[in-house]
């Protein structure tokens, strides 16, 4: 089979980190989230990978060389952001079997030996969620998809649609995603696979679906963090020794970095070439090349090269004081 990885989006819910780098570069517990999706297609006969890159694709690309050189790879450039169904009509001419379509701005667990199972057209994964509402979800009827809806505003399934899809009848998709592109039905103003896939459903095509245990969000900076939680709670610690620095676990710190009489943990995760002096951190994601100085921070992620220093206080308080280092107003005693 291939797999047709979407990565073109601009991420701008996770500015300013997006401005210099894709979203799917943005790391979160030792390595980028692209990385972390990779690594989870390990073992799977995949004969091509098609990347669909946008701005600042180079870097994407660059990654991809780098650190996965045995991968037979295909980079198709999305130039306009017209949504998932253009993207993937792109790379039409590349796909000439069943494919695995994966949207690069989530993290997921499955054992992918389901897809050896697939009877019926093709296989979506979901998760069930607590609040349908903010997902599209997928209705069933004797195992099969019977219906999409983005957003239902009522909770009509909890069965979210994360983001992973297989399609055994890859023609199929191809004529839906045709369909949908000439009758021009965009959802607000983009081409959406969901809506594609319905139109499948529409011709016949039956879905079956797989429910999956973790699925995690790293479109925002809120999400991306507890998405470092989960994973650094999952993979336990990885960091070298360092001086005169208590490490409360779990925390991933590159073996390039230098910390010293510092604090680190739980939660953080510390990339290379980073320089952590005389501070505390806590859930924190730190990029390549970062230098910290006498700060305490907490639920941040800094981006590379940043530097941020501070300096500790001496105080002389009395009885009944008060001190608030927030920013916050204090309201008179």
């Amino acid at each position: 089979m291939k797999a047709v990885i979407l990565l073109a989006g601009l991420g701008t819910r996770l500015r300013p980190h997006t401005y210099s780098k894709p979203k799917p570069l943005v790391p979160v517990a030792g390595k980028p989230v692209l990385g972390h999706i990779l690594d989870s297609l390990a073992g799977l006969d995949i004969e091509e990978t098609i990347f669909i890159v946008g701005y600042l694709g180079a870097q994407i690309e660059k990654y991809v060389s780098e650190y996965y050189p045995k991968m037979r790879a295909r980079y198709v450039e999305q130039t306009e952001m017209r949504g998932q169904a253009h993207a993937i009509r792109l790379a039409k001419e590349f796909i000439d079997q069943p494919v695995l379509i994966i949207f690069g701005d989530t993290i997921w667990e499955t054992d992918f030996t389901r897809l050896a199972q697939v009877q019926h057209d093709g296989l979506i994964y979901v998760k069930e969620v607590s609040d349908p509402r903010r997902f599209g979800v997928a209705l069933l009827k004797d195992g099969l998809v019977t219906k999409f809806v983005e957003k239902p505003a009522t909770p009509i399934s909890n069965l979210a649609v994360v983001g992973v899809y297989y399609f055994r009848d890859w023609q199929g998709l191809m004529r839906a995603i045709d369909d949908l592109i000439t009758r021009d039905i965009q959802t607000k103003g983009e081409y959406f696979l969901a809506d594609a896939m319905q139109l499948m459903l529409e011709a016949g095509a039956q879905l079956e679906v797989e429910t999956i245990p973790v699925w995690e969000d790293c479109g925002t900076r809120e999400a991306i963090l507890q998405t470092n939680r989960y994973l650094l709670k999952r993979h336990g610690t990885h960091a070298p020794w360092f001086e005169g620095t208590v490490l409360i676990p779990p925390v991933s710190i590159s073996s390039s970095a230098r910390v010293k009489n510092s604090i680190i943990g739980p939660f953080v995760s510390i990339s290379e070439d980073a320089v952590i002096e005389n501070s505390i951190l806590r859930d924190c994601i730190i990029s390549e090349g970062v230098h910290i100085e006498n700060r305490v921070l907490e639920w941040s992620l800094l981006g590379k090269d940043a530097r941020v220093r501070g300096a500790f206080q001496r105080l002389n308080v009395g009885d009944s004081s008060e001190i608030d280092s927030s920013g916050r107003e204090l309201n008179d005693h």
